[in-house]
């Protein structure tokens, strides 16, 4: 026997679900929720554009990095998503003793999913950002902060960048923790 089903339920629940899996509203309150506990220092220079601290409570965007790029006429505000992947990065390396190469996939998509949840198109964003990695990546590193974690650029075995970044590195002003972080066990 067929049913006929209530559509504006399954509407109901369809829109519930789909908002649920990626929208703004989540993605502004993950955001707040990782603002809240780390701090973004932008003054530093940062190879691969975007990194963290040895704590996690810090997290550094290269000073050379545009804050912003045009998409579709208007202006997308990019710390937010760099912040994302490297807050996930960081959590699944210290918390869950990922290796960072895993950590990284992860990341990833968190930032992608925070990317199209803005309504920007992953391509054009990524576009976006390979040519400040290409810019970055050139420059001469004459600023590194001294409590950046070097995991990632030791996993790739880049012994040249290492070298040249351990050569400049500056201190950090020091930043109280905004949240102690406990996970029950660890």
């Amino acid at each position: 026997m067929y049913e006929k089903r209530d559509t504006s339920i399954s509407k109901q629940k369809q829109h519930h679900v789909a908002a649920w899996l990626i929208s703004k509203e989540m993605m502004d309150h993950a955001m707040r929720a990782i603002r809240l506990r780390t701090h973004l220092e932008r003054s530093y220079d940062i190879p691969y554009l975007a990194g963290y601290s040895l704590d996690g409570h810090m997290i550094f965007i290269d000073r050379h990095m545009p804050k912003s790029f045009i998409y579709k006429g208007r202006r997308v505000m990019t710390d937010r998503f760099l912040v994302v992947h490297e807050a996930v990065e960081k959590s699944l390396i210290q918390l869950l003793g990922m290796h960072y190469l895993h950590a990284h996939q992860i990341a990833l998509h968190a930032e992608q999913a925070a990317v199209r949840a803005e309504g920007i198109e992953w391509e054009a964003y990524d576009n976006f950002m390979q040519d400040y990695i290409k810019v970055i990546g050139d420059e001469r590193l004459t600023k590194v902060p001294e409590t950046l974690d070097l995991t990632p650029y030791k996993d790739f075995h880049d012994t040249t960048e290492l070298k040249q970044m351990r050569k400049h590195m500056a201190k950090v002003r020091p930043v109280k923790a905004k949240h102690r972080i406990h996970i029950a066990g660890l």
